[in-house]
């Protein structure tokens, strides 16, 4: 499947209000209201849907994941990109404006 939403790491994304989620033993249990339809991730999905519950950009992400985990960024951040994509495509997260630096 391929996904065409030309998300960028410059681009800022924030968790939709279509869905409600909880953590389970570090991994995380989304519900997608608009599909109705449960969601599963692994512990690094879940650390990434916990960055993206307020808006922020997509390469502060993938920072945080490299600085976390054992990963090269290119990697890290077409892995993150692929991620965020597919979440965008099931209604879990929405574009946002840029956040402001802190």
């Amino acid at each position: 499947m391929s996904i065409t939403s030309g998300l960028t790491v410059a681009d800022a994304v924030v968790a939709s209000r279509d869905q409600v989620s909880a953590d389970v033993a570090g991994e995380a249990v989304i519900l997608g209201m608009r599909d109705g339809v449960y969601y599963g991730v692994d512990r690094v999905a879940a650390r990434i849907w916990t960055l993206v519950q307020r808006p922020v950009v997509i390469h502060e992400v993938v920072q945080a994941i490299c600085d976390e985990y054992d990963v090269e960024p290119a990697e890290c951040a077409a892995d993150v990109l692929a991620f965020v994509e597919l979440l965008l495509a099931k209604g879990l997260v929405v574009r946002a404006p840029a956040a402001p630096a802190s």
